[in-house]
């Protein structure tokens, strides 16, 4: 069995890791902290997990208690995962960090995108992105993983094999897309309070959101980014909008492009309707369709998810799989919960 832990198990990410190491047929989780939930039963908090985990009880990290485990996850903030990783790899089989500590490969951006300093450049150029679908060959052994954030995650599945094909072009394209209230984490915010969110649909962080540099440098577009928060508990709907380079493709033409490159994945679904977050609720899957509209010249690319499964935890551990060896889909659905 694969020993695991997790660091800021308390989190919605680390009570979705819990859930998927309960269904995964090669995994223990033998340690899991809560700083601020310490001592705290993980039914208590989650009653969803008592079945999986009635005895588990949030500890506090120290690193003696992690040591020697085949992985440990990062689900806490970007800073403090700064400070704990260094203390983790090469004393743990892998380290997978869902925050955005080590997934920037320029460090100058830090203090732009995230307010602070980047000062691991070893370990900053060691980390491998942890988005299977277009960085597996590199994850084979890794010892740090840097897991894409939710935004990221769509509209990269979304462009990427549309920019590599040169079939748009890489200047002006834009990314509209909402996320389920869930993104924002589990503290207390007015953001996203009940009577905040319900009945609501706005957007934040215009032209500077944290999740553009890092749009750009998986795609390899220059992209103008605008979120927007929804009042659903998990989702991401992305929308991405790109002009045509070359001839003018077909609708029919684009499906078949993205058709080609994800032949082969467990995890994407291509087909013409249109995608919707409930059909991939609880699941690893993005499904994705694609438009050439001959009217105003625009190719237009949609990609949908569960923000908290493939666009954080889920895809944390299809990157673990991949890193050790494991059946890729193992712990992971493809089958979505409706209605």
């Amino acid at each position: 069995m694969v020993k695991v832990g997790i660091i800021g198990a308390s989190g919605y990410t680390g009570a979705e890791l819990l859930r998927l190491c309960a269904q995964h047929p090669s995994v223990e989780v033998v340690a899991a902290t809560g700083d601020s939930q310490a001592g705290t039963l993980a039914s208590h908090l989650y009653p969803s997990l008592a079945a999986a985990y009635p005895n588990l009880v949030f500890e506090e990290f120290t690193v003696d208690r992690f040591t020697g485990l085949d992985v440990v996850f990062l689900g806490i903030p970007h800073e403090a995962a700064l400070e704990i990783a260094p203390q983790l790899v090469g004393k743990v089989g892998c380290v997978i960090d869902l925050s955005a500590a080590y997934r920037l490969k320029d460090s100058s951006l830090y203090p732009t995108w995230y307010g602070f300093d980047h000062t691991q450049p070893e370990l900053l150029a060691q980390a491998v992105y942890g988005l299977p679908e277009l960085y597996r060959s590199q994850l084979p052994g890794a010892q740090l993983i840097a897991t894409p954030g939710c935004y990221v995650t769509a509209a990269s599945l979304a462009l990427t094999p549309l920019v590599r094909a040169g079939l748009v072009q890489s200047q002006g394209v834009i990314v509209d897309a909402a996320s389920g209230v869930s993104g924002a984490g589990r503290a207390l915010k007015h953001g996203s309070l009940f009577s905040t969110v319900d009945e609501d649909f706005t957007a934040y962080g215009l032209l500077d959101h944290r999740h553009t540099p890092e749009i750009e440098q998986v795609t390899g577009a220059q992209v103008l980014f605008t979120p927007h928060l929804a009042p659903m508990n998990r989702g991401i709907l992305a929308t991405c909008y790109a002009r045509p380079q070359g001839d003018a493709p077909t609708t029919a033409s684009l499906l078949a492009s993205l058709a080609t490159f994800y032949k082969d994945e467990p995890f994407i679904v291509v087909r013409p309707q249109v995608p919707s977050t409930k059909a991939t609720l609880g699941t690893n899957t993005v499904h994705i369709t694609a438009r050439y509209d001959e009217r105003t010249g625009y190719v237009m690319v949609l990609a949908a998810l569960d923000n908290i499964a493939k666009g954080a935890s889920g895809g944390a551990v299809q990157s673990m799989n991949v890193a050790l060896g494991l059946p890729e889909v193992s712990g992971l659905s493809t089958v979505g919960m409706y209605p």
